[in-house]
């Protein structure tokens, strides 16, 4: 065991933390935060200027595929290039970009200019979070990891809850400039103090150029999760339906029915369905504080108990919408069930991601993370695109929709009940 890793747990035993660890998490808060900020406020800016909807679905739409792309990339670099290093070049050159798009603004078209901003925003978050999520293992004790991971996911719901709210409320008070030049600051001091970070790394010599070599880790990180560890691969895919079926019906198909199947007046909706979207999101902050507090308690093998209860949550939700309950009924059911589904999502991919950072090579860490989150953040898009069709299509008939994905996520949890066995 080297002197590093003896500090390490040294100070993970005195402290439960190391101030590296706590400095990764202070970066990846300044950074989450001001990210969510500015991809919130950047398209309302542009509805504002432009007044078009199908421009800002348009360019929406578009900006999230970085962010699916730059996800393995992210991989492959954690693993040969300290994450340190990582971390500390994307905030720099997030607070750069920032200022770039300050001096261009005004001087060339605003369209391009917002597309290409949010674009690199979501490839810049694409390539940070591997970066962080291999850390995790290289700063905190294995009996930890949990824990760590939750801290992190905490951060990332937080985000989610707090920045399109900070982000709304900055730029109905000030307008698009302050918030730029604020957030350019804060990714600077970030990086900054990112620099402080004590990363251990093992450096790889290269024998073959960037380009084959980046191929070469590809080939070996799916090699790795689909023949060598396959299990690794296959509670993949049970991420991903927990997006595709889970997720995605939670943000599409809760909102499509207070704003327009439960029987509220139309401001009443409005802020209901204000209400719903934090209700959900402080439904992932609990699933973060869940996990953190039952650490060694979660057991791998018993994780697909968590989905099948997300899918017997499911079957109230569609018995509340088939015997049409008055509206209050439906909405609290409804909520009720979907802060709690929420909070379950959240501690089993906590779980699963714990578990592969414990059970893969130190080496290997970010690139199978990288496609772990890739193909999870691909299903709920995918997902949500699904129910926006169907629940279009069914209208009072959307009770429908809660029993499928009652049935479906119960399949996926005994799917994963034989994986984990």
């Amino acid at each position: 065991m080297s002197s590093r890793e003896k500090s390490v747990m040294t100070a993970g035993q005195s402290t439960g933390f190391t101030k590296d660890f706590w400095l990764v998490v202070a970066g990846q808060i300044i950074s989450l935060f001001g990210n969510a900020v500015m991809r919130f406020a950047l398209p309302i800016h542009l509805l504002n200027v432009t007044g078009s909807a199908a421009l800002l679905g348009i360019v929406s739409g578009f900006a999230f595929l970085p962010l699916a792309v730059m996800s393995p990339v992210g991989g492959i670099i954690a693993d040969r290039v300290n994450k340190r290093n990582i971390m500390v070049f994307l905030d720099f050159f997030t607070s750069g970009l920032t200022v770039l798009f300050l001096i261009l603004y005004g001087r060339v078209n605003l369209t391009g200019l917002v597309l290409v901003m949010l674009f690199m925003l979501y490839g810049i978050s694409g390539a940070y979070q591997p970066s962080v999520q291999a850390s995790i293992p290289a700063l905190v004790e294995t009996d930890r990891v949990m824990t760590a991971n939750a801290v992190i996911n905490m951060i990332s719901s937080l985000s989610g809850l707090l920045g399109p709210a900070l982000g709304g409320i900055a730029y109905s008070l000030w307008g698009i400039y302050p918030i730029l030049y604020t957030a350019a600051l804060c990714f600077f001091i970030s990086a900054v103090m990112e620099i402080f970070i004590r990363m251990p790394l093992v450096k790889r010599e290269r024998s073959e150029s960037i380009l084959r070599e980046t191929g070469e880790d590809l080939k070996e990180s799916l090699s790795f999760i689909t023949k060598k560890k396959p299990e690794i691969g296959r509670l993949t895919l049970c991420c991903a339906g927990v997006n595709l079926v889970l997720s995605s019906l939670m943000i599409i198909g809760l909102p499509v029915i207070v704003l327009q199947l439960l029987d509220f007046s139309e401001s009443q909706a409005s802020r209901l369905y204000g209400f719903m979207q934090g209700i959900l999101a402080v439904g992932g902050l609990l699933g973060g504080i869940g996990a953190g507090i039952l650490g060694e308690k979660l057991k791998i093998s018993k994780s697909w108990k968590l989905l099948a209860s997300c899918g017997i949550l499911m079957l109230p939700m569609g018995i509340v919408l088939m015997l049409d309950c008055s509206p209050w009924t439906s909405y609290a059911v409804l909520a009720a069930a979907g802060l709690v589904i929420m909070a379950i999502a959240s501690i089993y991919t906590i779980q699963i991601m714990s578990f592969i950072q414990i059970t893969v090579p130190q080496e290997m860490v970010g690139k199978v993370i990288a496609w772990v989150i890739a193909v999870s953040t691909c299903a709920q898009p995918v997902g949500q695109t699904i129910y926006g069709l169907v629940f279009e299509q069914l209208g009072k008939g959307a009770w429908a929709v809660f029993y499928s994905a009652a049935v479906l996520s119960i399949i996926i949890a005994f799917y994963n009940k034989k994986v984990a066995e």
